[in-house]
């Protein structure tokens, strides 16, 4: 289990404001893994179809919380359709069918955790999370 938390994923952990909020979010969304209990709240603000703003809330695992600042750190300017494919090829590499996104490259220090399924669900809440506010949003996508 050492393995798995490395002063990276320590440090992207604890890089997360704990009271994160956006003033008018133009879509929420809230996840909770039933295997593990981590919650992640997200709120969004949309511009042109991508996302222009997000804030986080993250009751998770030091794995939840790095993937979380991971996320938080890398969505903005994406459409929730980017982030949809980002977030199905890391799952892809965590059950062992794909290789590692390289879209964002600290996404590398979630590796060592393909080797524990138990912590998956915990990796992949934060961009559900975000794309359950992105399904949320009411804001007019760009044409």
């Amino acid at each position: 289990m050492a393995a798995l938390y490395t002063t990276d994923i320590l440090r992207l952990a604890s890089c997360l404001v704990a009271e994160d909020h956006l003033a008018e979010p133009d879509g929420i969304g809230e996840c909770r893994s039933s295997l593990c209990g981590s919650r992640i709240n997200a709120e969004i603000a949309m511009k042109n179809g991508e996302i222009s703003q997000l804030a986080m809330r993250v009751s998770a695992c030091a794995m939840g919380q790095a993937s979380a600042a991971i996320v938080r750190s890398n969505a903005l300017h994406i459409s929730p359709a980017a982030l949809s494919d980002i977030r199905e090829a890391l799952s892809r590499f965590l059950k062992g069918e794909g290789p590692l996104p390289t879209i964002w490259s600290a996404l590398s220090h979630l590796a060592p955790a393909k080797e524990y399924p138990a912590r998956h669900a915990a990796i992949l809440l934060p961009f559900d999370a975000v794309l359950l506010a992105a399904s949320n949003a009411t804001y007019t996508p760009a044409t």
